[in-house]
């Protein structure tokens, strides 16, 4: 066997392009997973809006403060009281869901859950649906 002890000091000249191809291949593969995913659309069916405007009745404030003390629009009342105003304005709004009214509840920092929970209730069972939670 012969060996040649020729050195010969120029670079490799050729590139080595395989695992160029294999990232372009790789590549490929996840466009062509992908893409019937980014082009899936999804029919979505828009309630049709109506021209009447329907004014919607002031909400009803309710505000509970860290003593238990509960407010109805500024006016201290207590649960009885409540319950009769919150009879008198859903009675209003039974004809008519557009004047149902809403309520919004204030419970200040120091208020405890369980009374929140309480006028909550109240709310609720006198058939209250638009609760909104506010803060001050």
């Amino acid at each position: 066997m012969a060996f040649s002890t020729k050195v010969e000091s120029s670079p490799i000249a050729g590139i080595n392009v395989t695992p160029l191809v294999d990232v372009l291949l790789v590549l490929l593969i996840i466009f062509m997973i992908s893409a019937p995913v980014i082009a899936h659309k999804n029919r979505v069916d828009m309630p049709i809006g109506s021209s009447e405007v329907h004014e919607r009745p002031d909400p009803l404030r309710v505000t509970i403060d860290p003593g238990g003390m509960v407010f109805l629009n500024g006016t201290l009342v207590s649960d009885a009281m409540l319950a009769t105003q919150l009879d008198i304005a859903t009675s209003k709004g039974r004809d008519d869901a557009a004047k149902v009214p809403h309520v919004e509840l204030h419970a200040q920092d120091e208020a405890a859950y369980d009374d929140v929970a309480r006028v909550l209730a109240l709310v609720k069972a006198h058939g209250v649906t638009g609760i909104d939670f506010a803060s001050d």
